[in-house]
């Protein structure tokens, strides 16, 4: 099996969260399956790991995505659901920052066109959609006209808006799956409520699991 990854810059608080993504990428090796990362082109405001300050600064979306890849990622546009068994989508505010304008319009977000276009690309191929801890956002976003079952782990804010936008909403703990079968995808809260890394890894693993 062949998982492509988008990733949505470097870091927890601007980015792809590193232990979810890392722990997404281990737990598909591990099985002797495949995975390519792929990141959309623009710029994104840098946000201080440190004390959440923003100073100003801009990165190039892609460039501090291939950080995380080891250099091998290949732009968003490339993408063809054709080639690939899966799409995966770790968490980090890079997903509501970057893919999507959640973090700064809540029920009024907009979703990147190329990111909408790479989920809804893959939704009508009958492929696996997978996503972790906040990227299930942008999957209601997207997919919950069409009434698609996620989790955002226990209730929080995010889950009201979810539903608001269409979605059915699962409460799961950190190292449960939210399973739809009818629409073929597969959620885990990971951070939204995991304390522990070993949760991460964990959820991340029963993720994968879910698509054998």
């Amino acid at each position: 099996m062949k998982i492509a990854i988008i990733l949505s810059g470097c870091g927890n608080r601007d980015g792809s969260e590193l232990q979810e993504t890392l722990s997404l990428m281990l737990a598909i090796d591990r099985r002797g399956w495949q995975y390519q990362c792929f990141a959309p082109d623009g710029q994104y405001a840098v946000v201080s790991h440190l004390d959440g300050s923003e100073d100003g600064e801009m990165r190039s979306l892609f460039v501090e995505s291939a950080r995380i890849a080891r250099g091998n990622i290949l732009p968003l546009a490339q993408y063809r659901p054709d080639d690939y068994d899966a799409l995966a989508l770790p968490g980090g505010m890079g997903a509501a920052r970057n893919l999507s304008t959640f973090a700064f319009d809540g029920a009024a977000m907009t979703v990147r066109p190329d990111v909408s276009h790479a989920i809804l690309d893959t939704y009508k191929a009958h492929k696996p959609i997978l996503a972790m801890c906040i990227a299930p956002m942008v999957l209601a976003k997207v997919l919950g006209p069409y009434g698609v079952r996620l989790t955002l782990g226990q209730p929080c804010p995010q889950a009201d808006i979810a539903r608001q936008l269409g979605a059915e909403i699962e409460y799961c703990n950190p190292t449960e799956v939210c399973i739809d079968r009818l629409h073929n995808v597969y959620t885990t809260p990971a951070y939204m409520v995991a304390t522990r890394i070993s949760e991460i890894f964990q959820g991340a693993d029963n993720l994968v699991q879910a698509l054998a």
